[in-house]
């Protein structure tokens, strides 16, 4: 029975993104960063790769330190501020620079006059400081991305935080739960009714393999997932993510009003809103049921 003067509290959908391959066509150390030390992105990466292999290494924790190394070796100054300003430059599928406002006022419109809400987030395993600097950083509620330790010079000098394929699945239970700061924990038990965003509120954005476990979880908690490609490129993967229940539904990375991504996720919202607006009503029924 719902107690006098108690609000309904979960009316907000979350929209979750990859930002890799999701929202930029590149990965962001491609903009700025490897050019700035030097090396060509293929050559690094295949470093990384291989250096991971002999060394039995986390990559995430690998790419780091090789980062940290190149600008060590070639005297390149790399700090929290010189990462933001390669953020800067980071480029954009079509339509993401005015995707988010447009998705706001798309819900706000479904919603009438009820309070129903959309928040953003980024679960990357790019770089937070990248991000940051990015033309949309100031679109997302939170970004959990993978980050830097920085000396009193402001050189990084270890990993502070890496967000791998599989700790992805974390940040979508801070996003359920409300607890978006990392330095709390999410282990204890918290009641279904009190979580802040359910995950059949969210739609989470990815486009491969390290998107799965994230997909996976939210599916299996019936929200949506939904996976993006390279125009001409890359479907078949995301076929098979199709084919394995992994996501409802893959599309070009074209975000433009009236794309085939615009619309089907328009769709998904309309069923998220309608669901939300439905248990606001049977929320505010009194105690006794329908007259």
């Amino acid at each position: 029975m719902k107690e006098a003067g108690v609000e309904f509290k979960q009316n907000i959908v979350a929209l979750v993104y990859d930002f890799d391959g999701t929202l930029s066509p590149e990965a962001m150390q491609h903009y700025g960063v490897l050019p700035n030390l030097g090396i060509e992105p293929s050559n690094f990466w295949a470093e990384v790769k291989a250096k991971r292999k002999s060394e039995k290494a986390e990559e995430l924790l690998v790419y780091m330190r090789e980062m940290i190394k190149l600008a060590d070796q070639k005297d390149v100054k790399l700090g929290r501020d010189d990462f933001a300003s390669h953020g800067a430059s980071i480029e954009f599928f079509e339509g993401v620079r005015d995707w988010f406002q447009r998705i706001n006022e798309f819900v706000k419109g479904l919603a009438g006059g009820a309070e129903i809400e959309v928040e953003h987030y980024i679960i990357s395993a790019g770089l937070k400081e990248m991000i940051e600097g990015c033309d949309i950083a100031s679109e997302f509620t939170e970004i959990f991305a993978c980050e830097f330790l920085y000396d009193k010079s402001g050189h990084p000098i270890w990993p502070a935080r890496i967000i791998s394929d599989t700790s992805k699945t974390q940040y979508l239970f801070r996003i359920n739960k409300g607890v978006l700061d990392v330095n709390e924990s999410i282990n204890s038990h918290m009641p279904t009714s009190e979580r802040r965003i359910p995950f059949d509120n969210m739609v989470y954005f990815g486009d491969g393999e390290t998107d799965v476990p994230s997909m996976a979880v939210v599916m299996a908690q019936g929200g949506h997932a939904v996976a993006v490609h390279k125009p001409n490129e890359g479907a078949e993967k995301c076929l098979a993510l199709r084919q394995a229940g992994r996501i409802d539904y893959f599309c070009e990375a074209d975000y433009r009003e009236g794309s085939d991504l615009d619309r089907l996720v328009k769709d998904t919202l309309r069923v998220i809103v309608s669901r939300i607006a439905l248990r606001m009503r049977i929320f505010d029924l009194p105690p006794k049921g329908c007259n």
